[in-house]
């Protein structure tokens, strides 16, 4: 640091607040600074620095499913911020698995990180309340945390499936099958109660063999799409729970005669070349909101657990408007 501050001609605690962000320095003295550091190839010491300030500029996300295309956006929005105040974001999949969601994030609390941003797989978060207390900043995101108050960044899925379905239902639909994801997750949850709540609004009672919960599997998905268009009543409309279900339900739906009314959950790619209407989410705002709260938290921010909720938008492309009557 004392050659940059030579070579910049400028003190030691000016190359300290260019180094880390401080303000108080002109642009000239920070661009001189910043041209001494590459022609010297400074390299700041976190380790100090931890020492110093009792921080590693490092934060943590427990994701689902790193191959999910729903967490990509999410987990850049989140590493966008994390870079913008000057932490590196280390991340790691649970595979939907509570067990290893808290070795995972244990984990990442021995190794110090500042915070944690927790997509829940399990239902019991109170293993972290020791990590909570030690100061380890902890947002949910997605789902909320289980049998702890603590921050919560969530999507409307209860608004944005009871919209899909009464879109199904505007159009003329009067059997509209679920097909949703495990009934142990929240997400899962809401948006059945959404669904149940639009047909309920429509004087329509829900029949057993129109829902179905479980796994994302394309063959579990293929087989209660099949169930559902069997039989002398078929339903005439799908509902899909997630990103995962309509890409499996649009695969069991080609190559039919007659078109079944589709509106999915979660936009996909190339939905809109495809003509799928969804319920979009926006998965970018929701790590970029969790991240904000996350890094306020760690600026001192004391107040009560926060819940945040973001609303959904539907996107009309096609086939949440296919006619009943053109299902046979």
């Amino acid at each position: 640091m004392k050659d940059v501050a030579a070579r910049a001609g400028v003190g030691l605690k000016t190359v300290s607040r260019v180094v880390n962000g401080e303000p108080g320095v002109t642009p000239d003295t920070e661009r001189r600074v910043q041209e001494a550091i590459e022609a010297l190839g400074f390299r700041r010491n976190d380790s100090a620095r931890v020492l110093r300030k009792g921080r590693t500029a490092s934060v943590g996300l427990v994701l689902e499913d790193l191959a999910d295309p729903f967490y990509g956006p999410l987990n850049r929005a989140v590493e966008e911020v994390a870079r913008a105040h000057g932490a590196l974001l280390i991340n790691g999949s649970s595979a939907e698995d509570p067990e290893r969601e808290q070795e995972l994030a244990l984990a990442l609390c021995a190794r110090r990180v500042d915070g944690l941003i927790v997509i829940p797989a399990g239902d019991d978060h109170r293993y972290l309340e020791p990590e909570i207390k030690a100061g380890v900043a902890t947002v949910f995101v997605d789902r909320p945390a289980g049998k702890i108050e603590a921050d919560t960044v969530l999507t409307d899925s209860f608004g944005g499936a009871r919209a899909g379905t009464a879109h199904l239902l505007a159009h003329g639909h009067r059997r509209v099958g679920f097909i949703g994801d495990q009934p142990r997750i929240h997400t899962s949850v809401e948006r059945l109660r959404g669904y149940h709540a639009a047909m309920a609004d429509a004087g329509i009672a829900v029949r057993d063999e129109w829902v179905s919960l479980g796994s994302t599997a394309p063959e579990r998905v293929t087989e209660a799409v099949a169930a559902m268009l069997s039989g002398p009543e078929p339903v005439t409309a799908l509902f899909a729970g997630n990103n995962r279900v309509t890409v499996t339900a649009v695969r069991a739906l080609s190559g039919r005669e007659h078109p079944v009314a589709l509106v999915g959950f979660d936009d996909i790619e190339l939905a809109d070349l495809l003509g799928i209407t969804v319920i979009a989410q926006d998965a970018a705002a929701l790590g970029r909101t969790a991240a904000e709260l996350l890094f306020r938290r760690l600026d001192g921010a004391a107040d009560e657990p926060a819940r945040v909720e973001l609303e959904t938008v539907l996107i009309p492309r096609g086939s949440g408007e296919v006619p009943p009557s053109a299902v046979r």
